[in-house]
């Protein structure tokens, strides 16, 4: 027995009931109306508002590609992998070939079980829909055949190369991805770089010139493919909208029907593993792993740094050198990596050494050239009348080999090397971490905002040159001591 609809008119419900025409007229138009009759079972609380937008979306033509992101539980997946495909086919946009995208070929099952198992249940939807049969197609994708309207859906991985998909005359005129990253496929580059090559560079083309393109899922990196996507958005590279709704923002609840009070709110919380979890799955910020590498809390600020201390009267004075770490990127494409130059101050103590991590940190897009002619700037801007010259310290690997000769050639006076071994960027940012903690390394209370930024959320920053560079800087410390400890003085 089909239940009732929830959330039509009784009069309008019953009518729908039992007039085909009148259904599919009402239903064809509006992918709302189609949801809450064919899947009111799925409608427990009042539809709040953003689900509203959510569906008026999904039913414009002009969006052609539409980003998602929605808290955990907003039925976002619901609506736009269970339904929507459905209705896009049976609705007044005529889709001939719906393309799922999973992240997994057990996702991509899943998300077909699913669907029959509506359509096998659902006895109005199977009548007005139906026939269907279940196919396997050369791909391995499994696919639902709706042989009355010609058409069909497949659900694919991204772990598939699907060049060349087809249903008869069609190429897919429907993309709608679900969840096509993890935390574990977003936390290198290179895994990041797969899934956005394989959307754009095998998905997307099997499509059309009126192909649509609906991405929905979570915000996990600052790099992942959903952030790409409105990047390229926001650049002008393709057209569409993005929406973001968390379930709380600015102390408005957004589904009110579900979360009455913040006290439902905060029983929800409850439930999440963890608070990076109800951050990244609830509240849409993009927060580091559980196994986050520099905790904020370990953030040393100084206001000033002290000067040198006259001993025996003023014969001997505490060491102050300064070495600036260089990560060199050689591209300055919009897409390429920044070069970046962290500046510090190494100043002795009657305990060691502290290192104070200066102000004019250098973030930016820089040519092999212009990354000479800006070491040689900051050479003379950080030269000391006594003769001190400050030091570059630049890793011994790949193409920024070539930086430490250049530098020499150019006749700048305190060139270093060092090699970082096989341990890899994480690691060697947490072998800076008691240094941090223990406030050996001191921060500026202003001008090294974005590098903090890096070092707490590393794994989720888009770019980590700044951390990088950081980790050669504050590591030379142990791996190539400024001076040999002469006098120490507090």
């Amino acid at each position: 027995m089909d239940p009732q609809p929830t959330g039509l008119p009784p009069d309008l419900a019953d009518k729908m009931f039992r007039d085909r025409k009148i259904r599919a007229a009402i239903t064809r138009k509006s992918h709302f109306m189609f949801f809450h009759f064919y899947f009111a079972h799925y409608v427990r609380y009042p539809t709040a508002k953003f689900q509203h937008e959510m569906f008026r979306l999904s039913e414009d033509r002009e969006v052609r590609n539409l980003l998602i992101v929605a808290f955990r539980g907003s039925a976002k997946s619901t609506i736009f992998t269970t339904s929507y495909p459905i209705w896009a086919i049976l609705g007044e946009h005529e889709k001939k070939f719906v393309l799922l995208l999973c992240q997994t070929q057990a996702q991509a099952k899943q998300h077909m079980m699913n669907l029959r198992r509506e359509l096998e249940g659902n006895h109005l939807l199977k009548n007005d829909l139906g026939p269907f049969q279940e196919e396997q197609n050369e791909w391995g994708s499994s696919s639902l055949v709706f042989s009355r309207l010609n058409a069909r859906i497949t659900a694919v991985s991204t772990e598939q190369a699907i060049r060349g998909l087809r249903h008869n005359q069609h190429r897919p005129d429907l993309i709608v991805g679900d969840d096509l990253e993890d935390i574990a496929s977003t936390k290198t580059r290179e895994g990041r770089d797969k899934t956005y090559q394989w959307l754009t560079g095998e998905v997307v083309p099997a499509g059309d010139r009126d192909t649509r393109m609906v991405i929905v899922g979570n915000l996990l990196h600052e790099d992942s493919t959903l952030m790409r996507l409105k990047d390229d958005m926001d650049k002008g590279r393709i057209k569409g909208e993005f929406r973001a709704y968390p379930l709380v923002k600015d102390g408005v609840i957004a589904w009110l029907g579900k979360y009455p009070t913040m006290a439902d709110v905060e029983d929800e919380k409850a439930k999440a593993a963890n608070e990076y979890a109800w951050q990244r799955e609830y509240l849409l910020n993009i927060v580091p792993a559980e196994d986050q590498a520099i905790d904020p809390a370990w953030i040393h600020y100084y206001d000033e740094i002290p000067p040198p201390l006259p001993l025996f009267e003023g014969k001997y004075r505490s060491n102050m050198v300064v070495r600036i770490a260089v990560d060199l990127a050689i591209s300055k494409r919009d897409t390429a990596d920044y070069t970046a130059m962290v500046p510090g101050l190494l100043y002795e103590t009657r305990e060691g050494y502290r290192l104070y991590i200066l102000p004019k940190i250098i973030n930016r897009r820089l040519s092999f050239p212009e990354t000479v002619d800006l070491c040689k700037t900051l050479e003379d801007s950080y030269y000391e009348s006594d003769g001190r010259y400050p030091a570059f310290v630049v890793e011994d690997v790949a193409y920024q080999k070539a930086l430490p000769q250049q530098l020499e050639k150019e006749g700048l006076h305190d060139v270093r090397t060092t090699r970082p071994g096989s341990q890899d960027k994480r690691t060697r940012l947490i072998l800076t971490a008691n240094m941090i903690r223990n406030g050996t390394i001191l921060f500026p209370r202003t001008g090294a905002e974005e590098l903090i930024r890096q070092i707490v959320h590393f794994g989720v920053e888009k770019h980590d040159d700044l951390a990088d560079a950081f980790t050669t800087l504050a590591l030379s410390m142990t791996e190539d001591p400024p001076w040999v400890p002469r006098i120490f003085v507090i």
